[in-house]
């Protein structure tokens, strides 16, 4: 077990923590979209130490955060028209783009694939960690594989403590989700991952239409539960899963709430502790903000279930159901 170092965001603290980036250590950092584990991106060995700490599957790779152009450059061979104008637009800010990979990162970092994934955060802790420790890093959610995301320092604490070398503990997360991936690879631009850059924010950059991978958001029993190679992070079924069960309520908004209220009257009536999410889904920035950190609070209620009102699946709204889905290993009741 290792002695973990909770890190105040300082100036002296984030050089601290960069020193242990460089010398091959864990270290938890808050990004704009989700606290990420950060290990040398270029470093194998680390970056082995990342999937151990968080019990993740070998075969789910890592995005690569860097904290300039020059960082690109240097991992990715070749740089298209579109690839400049999503940096243009998106760049530092919650945009995962998926590039061919240079031979210098390792297999350890990209999953096996020949592509990799790579972002420039729009949080300043971050691109400081990044530029001090002189090398990428490579970071997924510094959760317990699994688990919800982490939006404040304290869930990181909770999942990791003792498990990882040090833990900077910043502001909460403002996004509350993590970054849109989207694959730059084909003829067309595809969305492997929704976020908050949303297909129409692409789009109106790229002016083209972008593809949306047709599986997101698809129910398992539309297209079977073979096991596949994920080319990004989030796209297995079972993901961000709180400790209780969760049941998601679809149809009218008015007889989702309703249905809501009886389903949860009735069980308390049989003693069970029940919390209901019912987001405004006129208010989607808020909900993707929220929806992480409400699955945690649940979690620290001991709820024996959660019952949660669907959001339309447009804009961010796609984005945020795409992870209440996966929280709810696609647990749905039609009203």
């Amino acid at each position: 077990m290792l002695n973990t170092k909770l890190l105040p965001d300082t100036t002296e603290n984030i050089e601290l923590a960069a020193k242990l980036i460089a010398e091959g250590k864990l270290v938890a950092f808050p990004t704009e979209t989700v606290y990420g584990l950060g290990a040398d991106a270029l470093n194998a060995e680390a970056v082995g130490k990342v999937y151990a700490a968080k019990g993740r599957p070998s075969d789910n790779p890592m995005i690569v955060h860097i904290a300039s152009r020059e960082d690109f450059v240097r991992l990715t061979p070749y740089i298209t028209e579109d690839m400049e104008k999503m940096m243009d637009a998106f760049w530092p800010g919650p945009l995962t783009m998926i590039v061919p990979r240079k031979p210098m990162i390792p297999d350890t970092t990209t999953g096996g694939l020949d592509t990799v994934g790579i972002r420039m955060p729009d949080h300043l802790v971050a691109l400081e960690l990044i530029a001090k420790s002189g090398c990428p890093i490579a970071a997924p959610s510094a959760n317990l594989s699994g688990k919800p995301s982490p939006t404040v320092a304290q869930h990181v604490v909770d999942d990791l403590d003792g498990r990882v070398d040090a833990i900077i503990c910043s502001n909460d997360c403002q996004v509350g989700i993590e970054s849109t991936v989207i694959d730059m690879t084909g003829e067309r631009p595809m969305i492997l991952r929704p976020g908050i850059i949303t297909k129409q924010d692409v789009e109106a950059v790229l002016g083209k239409v972008v593809l949306v991978d047709p599986t997101l958001n698809q129910r398992p029993e539309e297209r079977g539960d073979a096991e596949f190679a994920p080319k990004s992070p989030g796209m297995k079924y079972k993901h961000y899963a709180p400790n209780a069960p969760m049941l998601v309520f679809e149809g009218d908004p008015d007889d989702v709430r309703a249905a809501i209220i009886e389903e949860k009257i009735l069980r308390e009536e049989r003693g069970e502790k029940v919390v209901a999410l019912l987001f405004d889904g006129t208010d989607q920035r808020t909900a993707a903000q929220k929806f992480f950190a409400q699955l945690r609070e649940a979690d620290k209620a001991d709820a024996d279930v959660i019952l949660a009102a669907a959001m339309p699946e447009e804009g961010i709204g796609f984005s945020v159901m795409n992870r209440m889905l996966k929280s709810a290993g696609y647990n749905i009741k039609k009203v």
